[in-house]
């Protein structure tokens, strides 16, 4: 299933899925504990059985590497380097158990789109893209060198919800709540 959503782009920009979202602030910015508006982020989780996922973001971060290597720490790896994908299973959250995930993050505000009966829609409703839903998700990777951190990063460009899924946002939904209220 995963080869009819992968696209490289590039050989740092890629379109991977079906991937779950989880985390997700693409409506609005994310708010720093300061208050201040932060990044438009999601949360990628990607199956560890879907290896053709796996491969096309390991090939772009091992091209992220190499840039970074060539452009921003000197010609070789630096010692305190960070990234890639984080394993699932160090978490303790079922939702990411036997998988990968990474975060993405953008300045910009995300496209986010739904493929509904075969078309592509702009997302009208935030509750129409949750987390929990699964889908594609395009990205770019990048070396980094900021305040003595150095690694690479991921970019979220774009997003399209593919599939429902289960909410991982937890609570009730007003139906459960006040169903039984006549």
């Amino acid at each position: 299933m995963s080869k009819k959503y992968n696209k490289k782009i590039s050989d740092t920009n890629v379109r991977l899925g079906l991937v779950r979202f989880a985390y997700l602030h693409v409506f609005e910015p994310r708010r720093n504990v300061d208050g201040t508006q932060g990044k438009y982020e999601c949360v990628c989780i990607i199956p560890k059985s879907d290896t053709d996922t796996v491969t096309m973001f390991n090939e772009a971060f091992e091209a992220a590497k190499r840039d970074g290597v060539a452009t921003k720490w000197g010609g070789k790896l630096p010692r305190n380097f960070q990234g890639g994908l984080r394993d699932g299973d160090e978490k303790e959250d079922p939702a990411f158990e036997n998988c990968w995930y990474f975060n993405a993050k953008s300045n910009k505000k995300p496209g986010v789109r739904v493929l509904e009966d075969g078309e592509v829609l702009e997302v009208l409703e935030n509750d129409d893209f949750y987390s929990g839903c699964y889908g594609a998700v395009a990205v770019n990777l990048f070396p980094y060198s900021a305040g003595g951190n150095n690694g690479v990063g991921v970019g979220l460009n774009n997003l399209i919800k593919i599939e429902d899924g289960e909410r991982l946002s937890g609570g009730r939904t007003a139906e459960q709540d006040f169903g039984d209220i006549s």
